[in-house]
C-alpha cells in the first residue's frame, strides 16, 4: 500500500493533498505588463470540519484562531499574492496554512485558579485607605475657610 502524498505539518498529522483547493485569480497591485493578463494571486481552500486528518479539538482550535478567513461553512480560505508567480504563490498559501494548523495542534494551558494572600490583602487594603485619606484631604470644605 502506497502512502498518500501530502503535506506534513508534524510527524504525526500530515493533510493529504485532495483535501486542499487551489484557484488562482488576478493579483491586485503592480506588476507591469502582466498585471491584467496572468492570473498569479492564489485562494487556497481547506474544509477544516470535514477533514480526517485533524481531531475535533484541533479543528474547533483552528475555526476559533482563523477567524474571519474560515466561512460558515468551516471553510478556511487562505490568499496568497506576495510573489508574482503562480508556484511561488501557492507554496507561500501552503506554507501559511501548515502555520495555523502547528499553531492550532498546542494545547492551552489550562488557568490554575488562585487567591491572594492575607498579605496581599492587607497591602491592598493599606493602600486604598492611603488613596482615600489623600482625597479626603483635598476636600474643599467652606467653613474652614471662612
Amino acid at each position: 500500500m502506497e502512502p498518500v502524498p501530502g503535506i506534513v505539518v508534524t510527524n504525526e498529522v500530515v493533510l493529504p493533498e485532495n483535501e486542499l483547493k487551489f484557484s488562482f485569480v488576478r493579483a491586485s497591485g503592480p506588476g507591469g505588463q502582466n498585471v491584467n493578463k496572468v492570473a498569479s494571486a492564489v485562494q487556497l481552500r481547506f474544509d477544516i470540519r470535514n477533514s480526517p486528518a485533524l481531531s475535533l479539538e484541533v479543528k474547533d482550535r483552528l475555526i476559533k484562531l482563523a477567524g474571519s478567513r474560515v466561512t460558515e461553512d468551516g471553510v478556511m480560505i487562505i490568499e496568497a499574492r506576495r510573489y508574482r508567480t503562480q508556484e511561488q504563490n501557492r507554496f507561500d498559501a501552503t506554507q501559511r496554512l501548515v502555520a495555523w494548523i502547528r499553531k492550532a495542534l498546542e494545547k492551552p494551558k489550562t488557568r490554575k485558579a488562585t487567591r491572594p494572600t492575607v498579605t496581599a490583602k492587607a497591602a491592598r487594603m493599606s493602600a486604598k485607605r492611603k488613596r482615600g485619606e489623600v482625597k479626603h484631604l483635598r476636600q474643599y470644605i467652606p467653613e474652614d475657610w471662612e
